[in-house]
C-alpha cells in the first residue's frame, strides 16, 4: 500500500527538498505543496522506472557526494589558474576514452554528470554498447592519468553504491 503512494522516497524527499529550496523560505502552506508534488510526480513516473536501481552502501553515497563536492572546488581553482597564467600553447587538451565496467544506467548517467560537473572535463559521448565513455579535458599532459583518476576516485565509489 505505501509503495503505491510512495514509488521512490529518495525521488519524493528530493522533490519536497527542491521545491522548499525554489521558494526561498519554509512555510506549513509551501511544506505540504512540496509533499503534494513530491508524491504525484513519483507516482506518474513510476512507469518509467520499471527496474529502479537499488541503492546500497549509504555511507559511501554521502562520502561520494564529499568528494565531488571538494573536486568542483579545487577544479575551479585549477582551471581559473590555468585560464589566468597559462599560455594557449601550453594547454594540452586531450580527448580520453574512459572503460567503463558500470553497467546501470543510473551509475552511467551520475558518472557522466560528475565529469561534466568537475570544471575543467565534459562527458561528450558514449560508446553505442555502453562501455566506455569518451572525455574532453581542457588540460591533460597525461590522458591515461586523468583515465585513471576518474575510474579510482569515481567510477570505483559507484560500483559500490549501485552493485
Amino acid at each position: 500500500m505505501l509503495r503505491k503512494i510512495v514509488p521512490h522516497p529518495l525521488l519524493t524527499l528530493t522533490l519536497t527538498i527542491v521545491w522548499l529550496m525554489l521558494m526561498n523560505h519554509v512555510s506549513l502552506g509551501g511544506l505540504i505543496f512540496g509533499l503534494i508534488l513530491g508524491i504525484i510526480i513519483p507516482i506518474f513516473t513510476a512507469p518509467y522506472w520499471p527496474d529502479r536501481p537499488v541503492l546500497r552502501n549509504w555511507p559511501m553515497i554521502v562520502e561520494y557526494v564529499l568528494i565531488v563536492l571538494w573536486d568542483i572546488v579545487v577544479a575551479n581553482v585549477v582551471v581559473a589558474k590555468t585560464i589566468l597564467f597559462k599560455r594557449n600553447a601550453d594547454l594540452r587538451p586531450a580527448w580520453v576514452t574512459i572503460p567503463l565496467e558500470l553497467r546501470s544506467p543510473e551509475a552511467i548517467t551520475i558518472l557522466a554528470g560528475t565529469i561534466t560537473m568537475t570544471p575543467g572535463t565534459v562527458s561528450s559521448d558514449i560508446s553505442a554498447d555502453g562501455r566506455a565513455i569518451l572525455v574532453h579535458c581542457l588540460d591533460a599532459p597525461d590522458p591515461d592519468a586523468v583515465r585513471d583518476e576518474i575510474k579510482q576516485r569515481y567510477e570505483r565509489r559507484l560500483k559500490e553504491i549501485f552493485l
